[in-house]
């Protein structure tokens, strides 16, 4: 792809866990940073490169330990009440998006692109019959044992699910987005600025019959929102990041098999074969799958953080394609 072709490249990066936290760290705002920090130097590198971008985070571990440190405050003092889960949810998108701004605009600096960088508090309507409700999947929080997980279930009434062999985390319901609210704002700042949007997958909320908006319990994929994102946006590629430089079948198998190209129908078949965990790498082949079907001929593709420019070059990361 010639350099004038990549700069009116579109693109919304979809940032995986990993980009926010590493293994073994302290769950603190401080170590976060440091974590972020590392991360936008790659995000730079994308911008550097001509592409116009905006970012879509997630906040499942942020979001849970909000919720989990309101539960302990109200529970120590009376004049302390816990807020509301959607209001948790904006308070994750806040802050996160904080860090991602900070930190991708000192980047970008540090390379003497003077780009703007601002975090747009998003909401998401979803439906409010969204089964989803009614089979919460989306993991949050902090990792348990087995055994951890069952207490906190029969003393708190939570869901638990084991996450990807990984560990057991509380699961809330991930309801489909069915459209982003301020995507009118979005539009209007995406020729000058670099947007962090629809963070954690946006505040989830309901339209009323009025017309009005309420909030809801859930958290929606980050995922998918970037992939209805990058429709609204008609964006040449949706870049989805993770822990993985590929998607594989068989993961963590013998015969594990690292895929660089796959078409949407391969993509529904091995997802009906069940080789794509829910809660981590099936909703990432999901959003790619209909972002493939919705623009054919453009790019969904699924990588490392590490591999971002590389895939964007079509060099590394699986690729999803209509044919």
């Amino acid at each position: 792809m010639s350099e004038e072709k990549q700069r009116r490249s579109k693109v919304v990066v979809a940032l995986g866990g990993n980009a926010l936290q590493e293994a073994g760290t302290p769950p603190t705002a401080e170590a976060q940073l440091d974590v972020v920090r590392k991360t936008c130097e790659y995000l730079a590198d994308i911008n550097c490169k001509g592409y116009e971008m905006a970012i879509v985070h997630g906040n499942g571990p942020q979001v849970g330990r909000i919720v989990l440190g309101q539960e302990i405050a109200s529970k120590a003092d009376d004049n302390l009440p816990a807020m509301p889960f959607d209001v948790c949810g904006a308070m994750s998108q806040g802050y996160i998006g904080y860090q991602i701004q900070q930190s991708l605009r000192d980047a970008l600096r540090n390379r003497n692109r003077n780009v703007p960088v601002v975090t747009l508090l998003t909401q998401v309507v979803v439906g409010a019959e969204d089964p989803a409700f009614q089979n919460p999947t989306k993991p949050i929080g902090p990792f348990y044992t087995e055994a951890e997980a069952k207490k906190l279930a029969e003393e708190k009434g939570y869901a638990m699910k084991e996450d990807a062999g990984r560990g057991w985390r509380r699961v809330v319901a991930s309801p489909v987005p069915k459209r982003i609210a301020e995507i009118d704002s979005v539009k209007r700042l995406w020729d000058s600025t670099i947007v962090v949007t629809a963070g954690g997958g946006g505040i989830p909320v309901i339209e009323n019959m009025d017309g009005s908006l309420t909030g809801v319990a859930a958290v929606i994929d980050k995922d998918l929102a970037a992939e209805r994102l990058a429709e609204d946006m008609e964006t040449d590629f949706l870049l989805i990041l993770t822990e993985v430089d590929r998607v594989s079948i068989n993961y963590k198998k013998p015969d594990q098999k690292d895929l660089a190209t796959i078409t949407v129908a391969e993509a529904i078949k091995y997802m009906e074969e069940g080789h794509f965990a829910p809660g981590s790498m099936l909703p990432k082949v999901m959003a790619a799958v209909k972002f493939a079907r919705r623009f054919p001929g453009k790019k969904a593709i699924i990588t490392s953080l590490y591999k971002a420019v590389d895939a964007l070059e079509g060099k590394a990361g699986t690729v999803i394609t209509m044919a």
